[in-house]
């Protein structure tokens, strides 16, 4: 059934060998003037594998079509068709790249990019992280609610008391002493608590899970009123806060379902927090057995992290750096998560064993990719502190960190650090100073 028109006909092949079948059937009835009993029929007639009424046009190999419907898609069919026209794949090869599978799609995307416009001489005009070369650098906390240790007085476990108490006047004054371009903060992680309510967490582990004040939308409202971007942090499992198995249907046998309840939790936070929200850094998308990287839907979870923000950038974390590893998780990515475990003389360790090789980055993008290239280094303590006691000094010298953040900004790198922050939500005064006078160091280039 073809509607004469080729980019028509083309949108409903997409949307049908995804999977959408309902979309498909509007979408032909509409540009065909077919009955609903007409156009369903020969719907079902292409998804059942046999041959479609003659006046439906499809030119799909039937293996592709049965391979994709062994695991059909898990995303919005606006997105099926975004997906399509973004990578700028032809029909067949997208087609093929989805009925195979997120990483023969991923690798069809990354070699269209490397040997497209830019390759043919033709300079790149937009990429969603241009934000981040044109800035400065970016901060990070960890706020894992109910919070970091205390800086004074008893800590806090109560978890809407101790978000209630966060001071964001007094780190949004720390944040804008450091020179930062953008932040990173937690929603939460590992504990079983976010800093940020969730009706659909609510629906499907019950109450007590979030907190009542919306801490990190106001934070990302507050930081765009001053100009600056915001970048959400989740992990992308539930591995370690074991209450939470059941809500999300926690299963290494088979984490489908898991993939399809907790993209719904991200979705309502990138909805709510709309144009305020500039980004996500998913951690924990590791190659481990419980649900290795090769497993994800990736369609499904761009598709939930983009819902309130079409221009939100996205990371994965597979350990980056840390592992020894400079590659992207997934071609579709941004961003690189780039998680340092340390720099030695202003360059990273690719690894954790003492004897590893030390790297700078030679471009803006990943090797092979547009992703663009971006290294998080903690610069006090290893990540969140723990305590007791103050937040340990910068573990750098000025010299050395300086070098190593004007080295990748010099080739297109973006660069985050890591900031110790207290439950009060004050930043260490230390890391704060070194970071201001890094900011006046490239201000004078």
């Amino acid at each position: 059934m073809s509607t004469g028109d080729t980019n028509c006909d083309d949108e409903l092949r997409v949307l049908m060998v995804a999977g959408h079948k309902i979309e498909a059937i509007k979408q032909c009835r509409a540009a065909t003037g077919a009955g609903q009993a007409e156009a369903t029929d020969a719907v079902e007639a292409f998804a059942s594998h046999s041959l479609a009424p003659k006046r439906f046009d499809v030119a799909v190999d039937s293996e592709v079509i049965s391979a994709y419907y062994e695991g059909p898609s898990l995303c919005h069919p606006d997105t099926t068709l975004s997906m399509w026209k973004r990578m700028n794949l032809p029909r067949r090869g997208f087609l093929k790249g989805l009925a195979s599978g997120p990483a023969v799609l991923s690798l069809a995307f990354a070699h269209n990019q490397s040997h497209g416009a830019e390759s043919a001489g033709t300079k790149r005009t937009q990429h969603r992280t241009d934000w981040m070369v044109q800035g400065s650098y970016g901060v990070m906390v960890h706020w894992l609610a109910p919070g970091p240790a205390a800086e004074k007085g008893p800590y806090i476990r109560d978890l809407n008391r101790a978000v209630d108490a966060f001071d964001l006047d007094r780190f949004l004054h720390d944040f804008q002493r450091t020179g930062a371009a953008w932040l990173i903060f937690t929603i939460g992680q590992n504990t079983s608590y976010y800093a940020s309510p969730n009706v659909t967490l609510d629906r499907l582990a019950g109450p007590g899970h979030c907190s009542q004040r919306d801490l990190v939308f106001e934070i990302a409202q507050r930081l765009k009123k001053l100009g600056k971007r915001f970048i959400a942090y989740l992990p992308s499992e539930v591995n370690a806060p074991k209450s939470l198995h059941a809500a999300f249907a926690w299963n290494p046998k088979d984490q489908s379902e898991f993939q399809r309840r907790y993209t719904d939790f991200i979705r309502e936070y990138a909805v709510r927090y709309g144009k305020s929200l500039d980004g996500w850094w998913f951690d924990g998308c590791y190659t481990w057995n419980v649900f290795p990287n090769h497993t994800y839907r990736w369609p499904l979870w761009f598709d939930a992290a983009r819902a309130g923000n079409s221009e939100a950038i996205v990371a994965f974390n597979d350990g980056s750096f840390c592992t020894g590893t400079t590659k992207a998780v997934t071609p579709l990515e941004d961003y690189l998560s780039g998680e340092v475990d340390v720099l030695i003389d202003g360059k990273i360790r690719l690894g954790r064993q003492t004897n590893a090789p030390l790297y700078l980055p030679k471009s803006r993008f990943v090797e092979g990719t547009t992703c663009q290239w971006h290294a998080l280094v903690p610069i006090d303590c290893m990540w969140m502190h723990g305590g007791p006691g103050p937040i340990p000094p910068p573990k750098y010298s000025d010299d050395d960190l300086f070098r190593f953040v004007k080295s990748c900004k010099a080739v297109g790198g973006a660069v985050t650090l890591n900031v110790g922050v207290y439950q009060e939500g004050h930043m260490a005064p230390a890391s704060v100073e070194q970071l201001h006078r890094l900011g006046v160091a490239l201000a004078k280039k």
